[in-house]
């Protein structure tokens, strides 16, 4: 028998809403402007609509009881997707602590190998420094002896690291420390940044002072343009005389001259010359004359 709304509205029931279909549970929640979602099930839209007959005392309160409990808020399915999700969180945060972990044990293995590499390379030294003494002088009181002098190597300053060299070497001149030995003895000193690029560095190069100052130096950017930055910014301190900030001005200068290693007129005059030319020009064209400045 084909559904008629008008005699279900006229008098509902429960058993006749159990034999609805779907399609005809809509048309009833729709006569009576109930609200629902279009892709609801059947029994969540019959639940809304025994709810709706109740509120409006049409029908007992008895029927809820009686009727098939469905969540009508997807609740079973809603919680089951809630503990896939977290499950999937949790197993991409465990993927991610893994990774962090496995990184950080690369990290420390690669630090540990750059530290055992390094004390390889200092007993390498050490040795080579007692058996060529040895072999030349034996017991010699002569014999340069490292480990009396490190002690005077002056405590590393990663701020301030051409001050470090600079004094480094006045105490090389003073204490006559033989200028072959002077990467040995400055090395013990290294800390930070310094270390690890002494540690990159060939036996060969770490043996030869200059080819570790540069590279050091280089490493904590005191490079020709660094010079001239500091020499240009440089500004005086309300601490200061005028005697010591013109002093200090001097040293950038000259600390910049240096690294450009100008010594004559000419060279000074080009150094001025390029500067000002890259001053007045766009930045793509500064880098064409870079290496003349």
């Amino acid at each position: 028998m084909p559904f008629n709304l008008d005699k279900f509205v006229a008098s509902p029931s429960v058993e006749e809403l159990d034999s609805l279909k779907k399609s005809e549970i809509v048309k009833v929640a729709k006569h009576y402007d109930i609200e629902f979602q279009p892709l609801m099930r059947k029994d969540e839209i019959k639940r809304y609509v025994l709810e709706y007959l109740v509120d409006e005392s049409i029908l007992p309160s008895t029927v809820l009881e009686t009727a098939i409990t469905v969540p009508t808020d997807n609740t079973f399915e809603l919680k089951r997707l809630e503990m896939e999700m977290n499950k999937e969180i949790r197993l991409k945060e465990i993927e991610r602590e893994m990774q962090k972990e496995k990184e950080e044990r690369e990290m420390q293995m690669q630090r540990e190998e750059k530290a055992r590499e390094h004390e390889f390379r200092m007993k390498q030294l050490e040795l080579g420094v007692i058996k060529g003494s040895d072999t030349k002088v034996g017991l010699d009181a002569g014999v340069f002896d490292i480990s009396k002098h490190v002690k005077f190597v002056p405590k590393f300053q990663e701020g301030n690291v051409e001050k470090f060299f600079n004094h480094f070497e006045k105490l090389g001149e003073q204490l006559k420390w033989p200028r072959d030995k002077w990467s040995i003895l400055i090395q013990s000193n290294f800390t930070g940044k310094a270390q690890e690029v002494y540690s990159a560095q060939s036996i060969e190069d770490s043996m030869d002072y200059d080819k570790v100052k540069k590279t050091i130096l280089q490493a904590y950017e005191l490079v020709p343009e660094a010079y001239r930055q500091k020499f240009r910014k440089y500004r005086k301190a309300d601490t200061q005389t005028y005697v010591e900030f013109a002093y200090q001005k001097e040293r950038h200068f000259d600390r910049w001259c240096a690294s450009k290693k100008v010594s004559t007129f000419d060279a000074l005059r080009q150094l001025m010359l390029v500067e000002e030319f890259k001053r007045c020009v766009n930045d793509d064209i500064k880098t064409h004359p870079r290496s003349f400045c």
